[in-house]
């Protein structure tokens, strides 16, 4: 199957689930994380999170937890001037949103609100699939792709890119481009995944 095939076979998977099951695997992932932030050094305080879109786990469950262990979190912003990249920008109960042209919720730009990458302990990243080696398949916009390029080149010693998935988003194998950018974990309702 090609990569766009796959996209729409796991679009479809994941728009079929029930509502039971994506309130329970919104719970599930968001106990994970929590165990995972509890786990870590005191000095890890900056998490990038997303807004979830069309069908993607509910990372409100997420978000939350992450504010009640005192985790600063940031939202990605489409970046104005340099297309195809983003931004983050520091994302609270209050803060102001609006939608991007893709139609997902971001906060309103603000320069005062923005983070910079190398200040982002964790990245919690949407994907549409995922296989055993930290191949992840998104929506073939490249936008986490070209995030992460100085984390690849070893730029960002401190961000940890994190897909955050139901389980039935897991593939055997992804068929990889030049451009992808592997990530080392997965956290899903019934597993967190480690592939480093």
């Amino acid at each position: 199957m090609t990569r766009d095939e796959l996209r729409r076979k796991l679009l479809q998977t994941r728009t079929q689930l029930s509502e039971a099951n994506r309130l329970a695997g919104a719970k599930a992932v968001a106990e994970r994380v929590g165990n995972y932030i509890a786990a870590r050094q005191p000095n890890d305080k900056v998490a990038a999170v997303f807004k979830s879109f069309r069908g993607e786990l509910n990372t409100q469950p997420t978000i939350t937890e992450l504010w009640q262990q005192g985790v600063q979190t940031v939202l990605p912003v489409l970046h104005p001037f340099s297309p195809g990249h983003l931004l983050f920008l520091r994302y609270d109960a209050n803060t102001p949103m609006v939608k991007n042209r893709y139609g997902i919720s971001e906060p309103a730009l603000s320069c005062q609100q923005l983070v910079p990458l190398a200040q982002i302990d964790w990245l919690f990243m949407p994907l549409v699939g995922f296989d055993n080696h930290g191949n992840r398949l998104g929506m073939g916009g490249g936008y986490y792709d070209r995030t992460l390029v100085q984390w690849r080149k070893g730029l960002l010693p401190k961000l940890r890119p994190i897909g955050l998935a139901f389980d039935q988003q897991y593939l055997e194998q992804i068929p990889v481009e030049p451009w992808d950018v592997p990530i080392q974990q997965v956290i899903t309702p019934s597993r967190h995944w480690n592939f480093c």
